[in-house]
């Protein structure tokens, strides 16, 4: 097989955490939310966020989707348009928590992941597995008390060699457990960042700009996109340029170049004349 043949990579930025990853012959969302500007994201226990941007694409604009990955379970990651939109027989990778509650709703493709647990999906040569790995919310001592949620490594296989690596973060603190992750995925392409220093009474919840940073050194991808920071009030706008000054490891042949990460003001999704909305 010649370079131009190997399987490629890209992610459109749909806004807040919501992307749309084309991975070699696969086709994921992540997080989806698409409340529009003005509405409300309702985040439990009475207390509720409004939406400042509008969504890149709506649920009928979106391509035809093989799964879902959710990193947990609220209105600002799984919002009420999702809940009555999204086809309820889709693969919806998420917390053990978060499946329990989804079935509940109906969507009968929810499979909770545990910490380094894994789901395949196969098609033709090619295999996509995704595997939940730690993430942290909130300040150690009330992690527990809030909703479980999972940082993802999502990769691709063809003809049983790896041939890329994405690490999304999801919606975690900078914790020293997730040393374990370069430990385990010494070779990570791409990595999707949460940030925002998201607080809900005045707990922090999401990774700064500074925690971003140490995260993405200790990952060290070829590309890291920072995401989730700018949607809702209750995010930060101010983010750090570090997340995309990391230095490389030594890496395997032809994985890197394959990832092409775009943000809101790049290309559009295949098959939509609508592009990712301005910065």
């Amino acid at each position: 097989m010649t370079s131009d043949q190997r399987p490629r990579a890209s992610v459109t930025f749909l806004g807040s955490a919501t992307t749309v990853l084309r991975i070699g012959d696969f086709t994921m969302l992540t997080d989806p939310n698409f409340l529009h500007a003005g509405q409300r994201a309702h985040l439990g226990s009475g207390t509720w966020t409004r939406r400042r941007l509008d969504p890149a694409l709506t649920i009928p604009e979106l391509p035809s989707l093989d799964g879902i990955v959710l990193s947990y379970l609220y209105g600002g990651h799984f919002d009420r348009v999702s809940r009555h939109g999204l086809p309820r027989d889709l693969t919806v990778l998420t917390t053990p928590a978060a499946e329990r509650r989804l079935r509940q709703w109906g969507f009968r493709g929810a499979i909770g992941l545990g910490t380094w647990e894994s789901h395949e999906f196969v098609r033709g040569a090619q295999l996509l597995r995704v595997t939940a790995t730690p993430a942290h919310h909130g300040p150690r001592g009330l992690n527990r008390l809030l909703p479980q949620t999972m940082g993802t490594i999502v990769e691709l296989e063809q003809d049983g060699e790896p041939v890329f690596c994405l690490y999304i973060t999801g919606d975690t603190r900078y914790r020293p457990s997730l040393a374990e992750i370069p430990l385990r995925y010494p070779y990570v392409d791409a990595m999707l960042v949460h940030l925002g220093g998201a607080r809900v009474l005045g707990v922090g919840l999401t990774m700064n700009g500074p925690e971003g940073g140490h995260l993405t050194r200790l990952i060290r991808p070829v590309v890291a996109v920072p995401i989730h920071y700018d949607d809702y009030p209750r995010c930060a706008r101010r983010w750090t340029t570090t997340c995309a000054r990391s230095p490389a490891p030594a890496r395997r042949p032809a994985c890197s170049r394959y990832a092409a990460a775009t943000r809101r003001n790049c290309r559009s999704a295949p098959g939509s004349d609508k592009g990712a909305r301005p910065g």
